[in-house]
């Protein structure tokens, strides 16, 4: 240790001395004594640091550390950042499904003889991607105390209080509403078959299984009805 102080010491003067303004600060600091102790102490916990700067090597200069008061900590360099937030997810969720299932409706409503539409309908992809989703998002927002709040009766029975507390959540409503557009799609589709097996009109029960499935499919079963009462009749 003693080599290595005397090797720094000799950078350090080496590099002073080639300043001529730094010159007598230099023979102060030398003719003024340290206590042993302290000394020692300094060499042995500014060792590594006073080493390891030299004006004449400014690549292995090292910032001092800075003190714990008051200072900073130094960011680390891979530092793991979500992507979205709670309720971005919940509201990307919410937009996707839905822009995802207007294409089906569409072609449905608007060519329902077409034999692309045909093709379409008959695809199971978006009932798997909305289940898919719907299945993250039920992930995303179970808690412990979901079934407690789903079963919340002596009776094991849903209430509604407890419902109207699970839905105070956005991921839940997003999970809610995917699971509403998996329904009503499957429910339009079914419709869309009965109608072309049975050569009735479907555009209005259909449009009304995007928002309101149960209208939308009583509505088909009137149509039907009214269908048959003017083919017989005829």
């Amino acid at each position: 240790m003693a080599a290595s102080s005397s090797s720094c010491h000799s950078a350090l003067a080496i590099s002073t001395t080639s300043r001529v303004a730094g010159l007598p600060l230099l023979l102060a600091l030398r003719r003024t004594p340290a206590p042993a102790g302290t000394r020692t102490a300094a060499l042995t916990a500014g060792h590594g640091a006073a080493c390891s700067w030299s004006p004449l090597r400014p690549d292995l200069a090292v910032a001092p550390r800075r003190g714990a008061a008051g200072a900073r900590a130094r960011a680390p360099l891979l530092r793991p950042r979500a992507w979205l937030t709670t309720p971005q997810i919940a509201s990307t969720a919410f937009t996707v499904g839905t822009v995802a299932v207007l294409p089906f409706y569409t072609l449905m409503i608007a060519a329902p003889n077409a034999d692309i539409t045909k093709r379409t309908v008959e695809s199971t992809a978006p009932y798997v991607a909305l289940g898919l989703l719907y299945a993250y998002l039920l992930y995303l927002s179970w808690t412990p105390d979901t079934i407690r709040a789903m079963f919340a009766s002596k009776y094991w029975l849903p209430e509604l209080p407890g419902i109207v507390r699970m839905f105070a959540s956005e991921m839940t409503v997003a999970s809610a509403w995917i699971h509403l557009l998996a329904v009503d799609l499957f429910a339009a589709r079914q419709v869309y078959h009965d109608g072309i097996k049975n050569n009735i009109e479907t555009r209005h029960s259909i449009s009304l299984c995007l928002l309101f499935c149960p209208v939308g499919i009583a509505a088909h079963a009137l149509t039907k009805v009214l269908a048959g009462s003017v083919g017989r009749s005829h």
